[in-house]
């Protein structure tokens, strides 16, 4: 569907934004993600699966990079990875694809409504959040490669 095709499209620019293909010339990058349940946060839930998935497959990145969800609800609260009821229930969803190198956005996307400086502020804690994804990526890695 047109949903599917949008998403798929933002995380096809994404990755290219950080895959270092040039590396790699006439060489084909197939990236499957399969979506088995929706409880919310998607779209940052697949970048993160991208990510380590490019990561574990040893592919050079110029960065590693990790998606995050924001709920503005309607008092003007920011919720970070709504569940897909806070969703429905909120004002606007913007959802970035930060560089884990300066923290720069890559992606943003939004669906609904919302001013200049929520926006902003959305920005500021997906940026602080994005320090905890990478940390998670940290251990992780850790933990698969230390048991070899």
């Amino acid at each position: 569907g047109v949903l599917e095709r949008s998403r798929e499209q933002l995380l096809r620019q994404t990755c290219e934004a950080v895959l270092l293909g040039v590396l790699h010339p006439r060489t084909a990058v197939s990236l499957v993600l399969q979506v088995l349940s929706d409880a919310g946060s998607l779209l940052s839930c697949c970048l993160n699966a991208a990510c380590m998935a490019l990561l574990d497959a040893g592919l050079p990145l110029a960065a590693l990079f990790c998606g995050v969800t924001c709920a503005l609800q309607p008092d003007g609260a920011i919720l970070l990875d709504p569940t897909a009821r806070q969703e429905q229930e909120a004002r606007a969803i913007l959802t970035f694809a930060i560089a884990s190198s300066d923290r720069r956005v890559l992606m943003a996307t939004t669906k609904g409504s919302c001013s200049v400086e929520e926006m902003q502020q959305c920005l500021a804690a997906a940026q602080r959040a994005a320090s905890t994804i990478f940390q998670f990526y940290r251990d992780s890695v850790r933990r698969r490669y230390s048991k070899c």
